[in-house]
């Protein structure tokens, strides 16, 4: 896994999603809100309390995600 140090796990978090930072804010949230015209400043202004980085790390992790693939165990 690459390092993202903006993007936390946490089981009492939002029920263990991908968080920004350990907040309520999930990394679905976010990217999310980017297919619906938002723009990063858009999403900044809704959640002031997060920074650019943040938003721009969670679309560097939601990027990752997607580039992932599964392969079968074989036994």
């Amino acid at each position: 896994m690459q390092n993202f140090s903006r993007i936390t796990f946490d089981p009492q978090v939002m029920g263990g999603k991908p968080c920004i930072r350990g907040m309520r804010v999930t990394v679905g949230t976010v990217v999310g809100s980017i297919p619906t015209g938002k723009t990063i400043e858009e999403v900044l202004a809704e959640y002031p309390y997060l920074h650019r980085e943040d938003v721009l790390e969670t679309l560097s992790y939601a990027a990752w995600r997607a580039e992932e693939r599964e392969v079968p165990m074989v036994s």
